[in-house]
């Protein structure tokens, strides 16, 4: 890489890594510099072109897997020019401190980022496994270039092996043809316990998705995640106490067997008494308004691009 940069090219990136300072030979630090695992891998920081979200949450995506409209569908929601009837795949990004974390990759991914002016993650978690949640992951390929490093990806160890088998190619041993032919990563194994991530402490929240699928909510201060739920389990409701805000899945009126209805999402947000709730992973049986007239004060369907304050 040294060859086809040129010195000069690589003086400017080795004092952005390795800070010159008068005591530390040039020589050691061209040396730290090539030892560098991203160095190697050819990754060059580039700027990225972006909006300073710092403090706040938004909702990048609040549909149901099949999205809002859905292909095909004949329903007023679906052919609904209200752009809040407007639902892509669930997810969000939060501006923390010391950067943004992106929940989830849904398959709707670039056009979230696109659309909120949004042009870096410096970290990624995973609430589930499923495809309308994981599929976007190749769209990490370019936040290598704007770190100047491997991406943060967080996970627990159903999610990890979901992904190796779906983005094989990603975490192989084949040489790749060129930096950024796939995405860089980090895989970095989370549990139920508490961990930092970018300045701040995330505590994932324990949830049933059905009976066969276990998924993490995600709380940050006072504000907390929870999509994909058709239970809350027993030792869960302590850590949704206190909240200012509650991101909740709610996905039609009618009862589902891997989500949380309208009147049941109600029935827990009133019981949790978070001061605003928002809904998400919503299908096209629920149109915002409509809807939202029916709602208790506090609790409001959420839509795409929503933002509010971290507390």
């Amino acid at each position: 890489m040294c060859a086809e940069m040129g010195f000069d090219a690589i003086i400017p990136i080795i004092k952005n890594r390795c800070p010159l300072q008068i005591h530390k030979p040039l020589s050691k630090i061209l040396g730290e510099f090539l030892a560098n695992p991203d160095t190697k891998r050819g990754i060059v920081k580039k700027q990225p072109l972006t909006t300073d979200i710092t403090g706040k949450m938004i909702l990048l995506g609040t549909g149901t897997s099949v999205g809002v409209p859905a292909i095909g569908c004949r329903c007023p929601v679906c052919q609904s020019r209200d752009p809040r009837n407007n639902r892509t795949r669930a997810s969000a990004i939060l501006g923390l401190p010391d950067g943004n974390l992106l929940i989830d990759t849904s398959p709707d991914l670039r056009l979230q980022l696109l659309r909120e002016k949004i042009g870096i993650a410096h970290a990624v978690i995973f609430t589930h496994e499923h495809s309308d949640h994981i599929v976007g992951f190749d769209d990490l390929r370019l936040f290598q270039f704007y770190l100047g490093h491997a991406v943060p990806v967080y996970c627990n160890e159903v999610v990890e092996k979901r992904l190796k088998a779906a983005f094989d190619y990603v975490f192989d041993d084949t040489d790749k043809t060129h930096v950024g032919a796939t995405p860089a990563i980090d895989l970095i194994r989370i549990t139920h316990e508490p961990i930092s991530i970018l300045g701040v402490t995330v505590t994932p929240i324990p949830l049933k998705h059905g009976p066969n699928f276990d998924v993490l909510g995600f709380r940050i201060g006072n504000v907390a995640y929870c999509t994909d739920v058709s239970e809350i389990p027993a030792g869960s409701w302590e850590l949704l106490q206190g909240l200012d805000t509650l991101v909740l899945d709610a996905l039609r009126p009618d009862p589902h067997v891997t989500h949380l209805s309208i009147d049941q999402a109600v029935e827990i947000a009133k019981k949790l008494k978070a001061k605003q709730t928002y809904f998400t992973h919503c299908a096209c049986s629920i149109d915002y308004h409509k809807v939202n007239q029916t709602l208790p004060t506090g609790i409001e369907v959420g839509y795409d691009g929503l933002s509010f304050e971290l507390t």
